[in-house]
This record gives C-alpha cells, sequence and structure tokens, in this order.
C-alpha cells in the first residue's frame, strides 16, 4: 500500500516542480523572489514569490499585512522594534519601488543589518543605495544621538561596549547577575 502510494506520488511531484518551473520562469517583473535564509524557511518558501499587486484593496492589505508581519518577527528584539514600527508607520503609503526596496532590507541577514543601522560597520553600496535602508539608517541614528549618551556608544566600526564585566569576574564585579 505505501509502495503504491509513492510510487504514485512520485510522477506527479516531478510534473508539478517542473510546471513550477516554467511558471516561475514566465511571471511578470512585478515579482520579487525571496531567498531561504535560516529558520524562516519554514515560513517563507522561496517556492512563493512575493506578488506586488495593487489592483484592488484586498490585495494591497494582504500585502502591507505580510510585510508587517516579516518585519515583526525577525527573531531579533531589537529589529522587531525598531523595522515594525517604521514598516507600520510608511508601509500603507509606499509605492512598487518602495515596496521591492522594503523586500531587499527584510531579505537581509539580522546581524548585518543590525550593525550597518547603528552604524557599527559601513553597509554595501547596494543597501547604502537603498531608499528604506536609508529612511531607516537616519532614524535609528537620530534616536541614538538623542537618547545615548555618547560614552555609552562605540566608536563607529567598533563593537559596543557592554554595560557589565561577565568575563573578567573582577574583584569590582557584581557577584551575581548584571547589575
Amino acid at each position: 500500500m505505501l509502495r503504491r502510494a509513492v510510487s504514485s506520488a512520485i510522477p506527479r511531484i516531478l510534473n508539478s516542480s517542473n510546471h513550477a518551473r516554467v511558471a516561475n520562469s514566465a511571471m511578470s517583473s512585478e515579482t520579487v523572489y525571496r531567498p531561504i535564509l535560516g529558520s524562516a524557511s519554514r515560513f517563507f518558501s522561496s517556492n512563493q514569490p512575493l506578488d506586488i499587486d495593487f489592483s484592488n484593496e484586498e490585495s494591497k492589505r494582504r500585502l502591507c499585512n505580510r510585510l508587517l508581519y516579516r518585519s515583526k518577527q525577525r527573531g531579533f528584539l531589537e529589529l522587531d522594534l525598531v523595522l515594525g514600527k517604521w514598516v507600520e508607520e510608511h508601509v500603507h503609503s509606499m509605492d512598487e519601488n518602495k515596496i521591492k526596496a522594503l523586500v531587499h532590507v527584510l531579505d537581509l541577514e539580522n546581524p548585518d543589518l543590525w550593525k550597518w543601522l547603528t552604524g557599527q560597520e559601513q553597509p554595501p553600496e547596494a543597501v547604502s543605495n537603498n531608499p528604506v535602508f536609508t529612511d531607516l539608517h537616519k532614524r535609528v541614528m537620530n534616536n541614538l544621538n538623542s537618547h545615548a549618551s555618547p560614552e555609552t556608544r562605540a566608536t563607529p566600526g567598533q563593537p559596543w561596549v557592554r554595560g557589565w564585566d561577565d568575563f573578567k569576574k573582577g574583584r569590582d564585579s557584581p557577584i551575581v547577575g548584571n547589575q
């Protein structure tokens, strides 16, 4: 019984993958493909392109909700807060080009994106020319400049300074916790 089910499923799977390959090659230029990145692959399959369709309100609402979810559920708390808030404020007023730029920002890896947004490292030219990244970077840097004291921030290109001594355990370090 199992052998019969598997033998009948294999040709169907092969035909559907060939059909998907042909369909993907014939798609319009308004389709943005997303790579599979880390554990996000179970949520965002590369077989499902992100169609940018503003033809009706329902498709626009779905696209906005999908992008908002992707920006708020990255698994990196700082980026969840920064990206989620920014996307929530701006996604409804974006045109197709801005949406594509946002998708490219959302496809970046979390540690790299955080270092680039906070000025710890210089982003690649393709990222620094992205209008969504530029707006986000300005917002993060304005917040850092107005809310973080200069002595707690690292110089550009250097890692951030920790607030306690976890590794050395010197005589003046806390006994337990991160006080």
